[in-house]
């Protein structure tokens, strides 16, 4: 597994943590845990990949990466 699919593997275990909060209150917990817990280098490469990782990012994530930024 390379670095590009355990961002995308490891925001996705985050999004299924989340999800029974229901979207309204997951969405913004995701994007503050990646924000606080990533190191700056991790969120950098991650929102780099997320154009070309769209269809593998759980739909609780996708909405969560216009917080992340």
């Amino acid at each position: 597994m390379n670095t590009d699919e355990k961002l995308v593997m490891m925001a996705n275990q985050i999004a299924q943590f989340f999800a029974a909060q229901g979207e309204a209150r997951a969405v913004p917990a995701i994007a503050d845990h990646i924000r606080k817990f990533w190191d700056p280098q991790m969120r950098s490469e991650f929102l780099a990949l997320v154009p070309g990782a769209e269809a593998k990012l759980h739909p609780l994530v996708r909405k969560a990466v216009a917080l992340i930024r």
